[in-house]
C-alpha cells in the first residue's frame, strides 16, 4: 500500500455538507461525481496531500443510506492507494481478509476500487484504489 488515498465521509446532503467542508478545510470542492453502480454522489476536496470524499446516497436502499440509517453521518471508509490492485487483492485474500467484491470495479475519481469486509479490519471499511490508466 502506497499511502492513504482519501477518507470517505457519509453525509445526508452534499448541498449542505460541501460548504461546511469548504470552510473547514479552507479549500473548494474540486470535483463532484455520480457513481451509478454504487448509488452515490460524491464530492472531493484536496487539503495538502490529503483528500476527503463526501458520499451522499442517491437511493434510499443504497449502501450509504443504510449506513446513515444505522450509524448516522460520519466516517465511512479509509482508502489506500495501491500500485497493482489485483496483486494487492490476492495478497490480502491469501492473508485471510475477506473482499467485498471479487474483481476491482470502477469507482469515483478515475479509480479502480475494491473494499475489504470491516469484520476483518476491526470495524473499519477499507477501500483499495488504483488510478485507471488509458485502456483499462
Amino acid at each position: 500500500m502506497n499511502k492513504i488515498e482519501h477518507i470517505g465521509i457519509a453525509v445526508r446532503s452534499l448541498q449542505e455538507s460541501i460548504p461546511v467542508f469548504e470552510s473547514l478545510l479552507n479549500t473548494p470542492c474540486y470535483k463532484t461525481e455520480a457513481v451509478e453502480s454504487e448509488k452515490v454522489s460524491t464530492a472531493f476536496f484536496q487539503a495538502g496531500p490529503n483528500k476527503v470524499e463526501l458520499l451522499e446516497s442517491t437511493d434510499p436502499e443504497g449502501v450509504i443510506a443504510k449506513f446513515i440509517d444505522k450509524k448516522g453521518e460520519g466516517l465511512h471508509h479509509v482508502a489506500f492507494e495501491v500500485s497493482d490492485i489485483r496483486a494487492e487483492m490476492a495478497r490480502l485474500q491469501t492473508a485471510g481478509f475477506v473482499l467485498l467484491n471479487p474483481e476491482p470495479k470502477r469507482g469515483a475519481d478515475n479509480k479502480l476500487v475494491c473494499f475489504l469486509h470491516p469484520k476483518g479490519t476491526h470495524g473499519v471499511l477499507v477501500e483499495l484504489c488504483q488510478e485507471i490508466k488509458e485502456g483499462e
